[in-house]
């Protein structure tokens, strides 16, 4: 049986784990033995023990080392490169293109590597993406981590001492981290303004509550790989315009920006010297450099005028627990592409553009760059049908106005009908059906026209105030059961069933929707 290594990450700093008790137990029931390092998810708050429960074997570093698969976060070191045995198996983040040595040194010891920072950007290869999942976690703990530094309420305040208003978010591209800092931020209750170079994100912006800054003569056209490329010198001045307005006012600004693992160049010395004192820049592409002129990859900056300028490299393990769990969800993802019988037997599919995209070394060769992912073409549109010609529309249009006539017809008729059949009804009946058939049709009137009126988002509070109508009707058809009129007492029966249905089923309906909006549901 195959055995899959969890090995405790190398570098102190790292929190995160490549697999938690949860995903071990996945492991296992795709039927691999699963040998976790001593200590390895301590730093996550995963206790051995927790391992040992969910089925794997708890041993030490060269036990994990020698396992047909190894599973890690990060590259291991060259030590531990070479305690892999020839034919094993590395998942982890190998950083491949930056890194060519690491992968001759794989192919010459004969270890297969599947890099999981190289899965093609297609969408059945979005459960394995690790990027995406370590770049949603930092732009929700960029957030976070602004409100810590930033010497206010995020939400605006009404309190007897008097209100506070709630501060403004700027963020800059609305990618995976982007977007998630733009829900963080606006579940706060701050202001969010977002942009992006590239106008087709404004819609995700904009339903992740935040307003899209447009900026037409600044951003480029749909790209063809969905990723921004490099500005023209035009485009980038015009972006220094915006980034230079929305900085100014913003309390917080993160910025995500990042062409093919370079950050460029956003804010300026001057746009931060611009800044309100207190404010905050986050700056999630320090690790490409920096999206800041004033930015430290992993330290923190204040500047003259009293900005903070963040600029973390290790925002995803500052969240170990669920990052870890994430992580190794992919990582899971990942096995059962690789698991296709289920029977902890690994098999490597070259011809699967997924694998072969993540594959960088096999066999004694080095698998890297892969070969373009290729795309499906679309299929040729089908002929359109020949058009009618011009005797057919006009005897189509013919027999469409013959239709309505007949229709406008028979609904004269029918109202003529209906309105002898009223005339006759009040010509013989007691005064007193009149008044009471006069207040009916005000009523189904205007009824009518305040309903049709009104929007459909207040049709919940409409059905409490109907339910009290209904109660009124209720009432009064009580009064009326025990009548002499045998009429009027089946009347009074059938309007107190309509109205208790009414009224049951409009609480059973405004209490479900109450408890839609309830946390504790």
């Amino acid at each position: 049986m195959t055995t899959i290594g969890i090995p405790r990450e190398a570098d102190p700093g790292q929190r995160l784990v490549a697999a938690t008790p949860r995903t071990v137990t996945r492991l296992v029931a795709l039927g691999y033995d699963v040998v976790v390092e001593s200590g390895a998810g301590e730093r996550a708050t995963f206790a051995d023990e927790a391992y040992a429960a969910a089925g794997a074997t708890v041993a030490d570093a060269d036990a994990v080392w020698a396992a047909d698969v190894v599973a890690a976060v990060d590259a291991p070191a060259d030590a531990r490169l070479d305690a892999l045995r020839p034919g094993a198996t590395l998942v982890a983040m190998l950083a491949p293109a930056a890194s060519p040595e690491r992968l001759e040194r794989l192919a010459a010891r004969g270890v297969t590597a599947l890099a999981l920072d190289a899965v093609p950007r297609i969408s059945r290869a979005q459960s394995l993406d690790v990027l995406s999942t370590l770049s949603n976690v930092a732009g929700y703990r960029a957030v976070v981590e602004a409100a810590s530094e930033y010497g206010a309420m995020f939400a605006g305040q009404v309190t007897a001492a008097g209100k506070t208003p709630p501060a403004t978010v700027f963020v800059i591209g609305a990618g995976v981290a982007g977007l998630a800092a733009i829900g963080a931020a606006d579940s706060l209750g701050a202001q969010v303004r977002a942009f992006d170079v590239r106008p087709e994100v404004g819609e995700q912006i904009e339903s992740m509550g935040a307003a899209f800054v447009a900026a037409p003569q600044a951003q480029q056209q749909v790209s063809a790989d969905g990723y921004a490329s490099a500005l023209s010198e035009e485009q980038e001045r015009l972006t220094a315009e915006v980034y230079a307005q929305e900085t100014a006012r913003a309390d917080v600004v993160i910025t995500t920006a990042l062409v093919r693992g370079v950050a460029p160049r956003t804010i300026t010395a001057e746009m931060v010297a611009a800044m309100r004192p207190g404010s905050v820049v986050v700056d999630l592409a320090a690790s490409g450099g920096g999206n800041c002129e004033l930015t430290v990859p992993g330290e923190r900056v204040v500047t003259p005028n009293g900005v903070v300028v963040l600029g973390w490299t290790d925002l995803p393990g500052r969240l170990p627990q669920h990052t870890s769990q994430l992580f190794g969800t992919n990582v899971v993802h990942l096995l059962q592409l690789l698991t296709p019988d289920e029977d902890g037997t690994l098999v490597l599919d070259l011809d699967d553009p997924v694998q072969r995209g993540m594959t960088v070394a096999h066999g004694g060769d080095v698998l890297w760059p892969p070969p373009p992912v290729a795309v499906s073409a679309v299929p040729a549109a089908a002929p359109a049908p020949a058009g009618p010609t011009p005797e057919e529309l006009a005897r189509q249009a013919a027999d469409a106005a013959a239709a309505r006539e007949r229709r406008a017809r028979r609904r004269t008729v029918g109202f003529a009908l209906a309105a002898v059949l009223v005339l006759l009804a009040v010509s013989f009946s007691p005064p007193e059906l009149l008044g009471h058939l006069t207040v009916f049709v005000l009523a189904v009137f205007v009824g009518y026209y305040v309903i049709s009126n009104v929007s459909h988002a207040l049709h919940t509070p409409l059905m409490a105030q109907t339910n009290a109508i209904s109660g009124i009707i209720l009432v009064g058809a009580l009064l009326q059961v025990g009548d002499s009129s045998p009429v009027v007492t089946v009347l009074a029966c059938v309007a107190a069933l309509v109205a208790s249905i009414n009224i049951f089923g409009g609480f059973l309906v405004a209490n479900r929707m109450i408890r839609m909006f309830r946390k504790d549901a």
